[in-house]
């Protein structure tokens, strides 16, 4: 009888560990809905609760848009990362420690950290005239700077559009490096509730996370002597580009030590890629609109009316969440490809 039992409490186990492995794996590696009625946004269980939070969180549509693309290059590298390891590659745990940083940045940058978020809700271009003059940037060297240009009077009304979208991608590289500097204030205060094993780990990570903080600050320091000569000499006629992200890779590019082939490559590619981030900063100031137009609808209370508007802002946010991933994989390629030459070129 106790034998019985015994293989009984056995079977029962292993059915429980089944169901528990089984569980796991599909809160892993979500699949689609079915059913037509829950849309699955994301394969990856973790991406959607961030998802579904958002929505109930009710960001700002462009702040959304910009998050539902962040989502999307975080699922692409995950489901990677996934791929490579299964063929017993990162053994050190480097990308995974880099994916879980990645994943860390986007919910402090979203302010879903838990913590109390300080930083501004949105950063859009529309909401300029909320924000009180000469203290537009959040930061005492860029205020400085912005009114000193600003007050020039050497700047057109358009230089000044495309100056402000300078700063503007300054303000969020600032935002971001104190985002993994304080993931990385929070792993070293865990340092000493680890054991020895973990630690050496831990060791190595941070030590990664550090490299990533240099690399980021010299960056900075690099965009913030950008933005000094601009903001003293102005635009010169024969720059090359007019989008701060796409100078940023073309002069990364010049210092990559590529030969003239290369550069001129390089060059078309990168103008392909402007035309993108372009087109996606379009699509957002179209999708602002949008919604403001529907809140007005709304008010009224024209049903017919509010279903137009409705569908226009659903297929616009649909499109600019596309092209805001699009564009960000464009731009982690081309930095990639950049980075990659740049090391092959100085190993030979």
């Amino acid at each position: 009888q106790f034998r019985v039992f015994g293989c009984l409490f056995a079977v029962l186990c292993l059915a429980v560990g089944a169901i528990a492995g089984k569980y796991s794996r599909e809160m892993n590696d979500q699949k689609p809905s079915v059913d037509g009625k829950s849309t699955v946004e994301f394969r990856i269980a973790k991406l959607n609760q961030v998802w579904e939070k958002a929505t109930r969180m009710q960001l700002p549509p462009v702040r959304q848009a910009e998050l539902h693309s962040d989502l999307k290059i975080q699922e692409k590298d995950e489901l990677q990362w996934k791929k490579s390891k299964a063929e017993g590659m990162d053994e050190n745990g480097e990308r995974e420690a880099k994916l879980r940083r990645g994943f860390n940045v986007i919910l402090a940058k979203y302010g879903m950290d838990g913590k109390k978020d300080t930083r501004p809700l949105e950063s859009n271009n529309l909401k300029d005239h909320d924000i009180r003059e000469g203290d537009m940037f959040d930061d005492p060297r860029l205020d400085k700077l912005w009114n000193k240009a600003k007050s020039s009077g050497k700047f057109s009304e358009e230089e000044m559009q495309s100056l402000k979208r300078e700063f503007q991608h300054h303000k969020d590289k600032i935002s971001e490096y104190n985002i993994v500097m304080d993931t990385v204030s929070r792993t070293e205060g865990e340092r000493n509730v680890i054991s020895p094993l973990e630690g050496e780990v831990k060791q190595h990570v941070l030590h990664q996370k550090h490299t990533d903080l240099k690399d980021k600050m010299r960056d900075l320091n690099q965009g913030f002597e950008r933005l000094r000569k601009l903001s003293h000499e102005g635009f010169s006629e024969d720059s090359e580009f007019k989008e701060p992200r796409v100078k940023e890779l073309w002069e990364m590019a010049q210092r990559a030590n590529l030969t003239g082939d290369e550069l001129d490559s390089l060059k078309e590619e990168l103008k392909h890629f402007e035309t993108k981030v372009e087109k996606h900063s379009h699509y957002q100031e179209q999708l602002e609109l949008s919604h403001q137009k529907l809140r007005h609808v709304e008010a009224l209370g024209d049903n017919d009316h509010i279903l137009r508007n409705q569908e226009r802002y659903n297929n616009l946010a649909e499109k600019t969440r596309e092209m805001g991933y699009k564009m960000k994989k464009h731009m982690q390629d081309l930095t990639s490809k950049i980075s990659r030459k740049g090391l092959d070129r100085n190993e030979l």
